[in-house]
């Protein structure tokens, strides 16, 4: 093990990567890797809106970016991705705030843990719908709103190793995610018509709030103590490689999934 991979880093300086730019970034209250890109999203040159449908929470996330970022805009939108009105009114609203839209992070989504003999239908159903029928409702709206728009853009969608790995307990989550990693695929081939790229990341483990209230600390400790460098990832990793892809560094990747893990599969 090498010491000091096994440390989590500080959070790099932004290098202006995404100047001028306007991102939208939905799920991103809070503390998890949705907060962190909003952030990053800043540090790099962008302007944000931010979006989630806690609106307390989204209010609180908005102010303290606009805090720590006063010369750059942030615009905030309540938003439930499971509604299909919600998510026109989102890039709508977006778009009106800050005059434009140039990138699109899809973040949005919802776990769980229950196996498969024990889960019910609404358990299955909620799941699938916020991540990967919510990833499907702001992929069609941030593509309606390019092909108006007529100025090309980038939508990178939060996947999951879970995708490819299988897990106790994660089949309804496993399953939504592999459909997110195949929705990057396809619709990154429809959307090269209106200039726009589309790709994904497949974090594996992240240390963030939420996830340690909704998993054990057990489960926690064994899925880090697996990576290659015995720890979890911290947000603004998963963030900082979100904004790469947002960048013009890669202006000739669609429809791929990078993994920010050593384990694929």
């Amino acid at each position: 093990m090498t010491d000091s991979l096994s440390i989590a880093p500080q959070e790099i300086p932004g290098h202006g990567l995404l100047t001028g730019r306007v991102a939208v970034v939905t799920a991103a209250a809070g503390t998890g890797i949705g907060s962190a890109t909003a952030r990053r999203m800043l540090a790099e040159g962008a302007d944000v809106v931010v979006s989630d449908w806690h609106e307390r929470r989204l209010e609180a996330t908005r102010a303290e970016l606009a805090g720590a970022h006063p010369e750059q805009r942030v615009g905030a939108v309540v938003c439930d991705v499971s509604s299909s009105e919600q998510v026109t009114a989102l890039f709508a609203a977006a778009a009106d705030q800050l005059g434009r839209i140039d990138i699109v992070v899809n973040n949005a989504g919802l776990g769980g843990e229950v196996p498969v003999v024990d889960m019910t239908d609404e358990q299955w159903d909620r799941v699938i719908d916020v991540t990967l029928n919510g990833t499907f409702r702001c992929t069609r709206a941030a593509l309606n709103y390019f092909r108006r728009a007529g100025h090309g853009g980038v939508i990178v969608n939060n996947a999951s190793v879970l995708g490819w790995r299988a897990q106790h307990g994660q089949a309804h989550y496993a399953a939504a995610k592999a459909g997110v990693m195949a929705l990057t695929r396809c619709s990154a081939i429809e959307a090269a018509e209106f200039g726009v790229r589309i790709n994904a990341v497949a974090p594996s483990i992240a240390n963030h709030a939420f996830l340690a209230k909704v998993t054990s600390e057990e489960l926690l400790s064994r899925l880090a103590a697996g990576e290659a460098f015995g720890r979890a990832a911290e947000p603004w990793e998963v963030a900082a490689t979100i904004a790469m892809l947002a960048s013009d560094y890669t202006t000739y990747l669609t429809g791929e999934v990078v993994s920010v893990s050593s384990q694929r599969a």
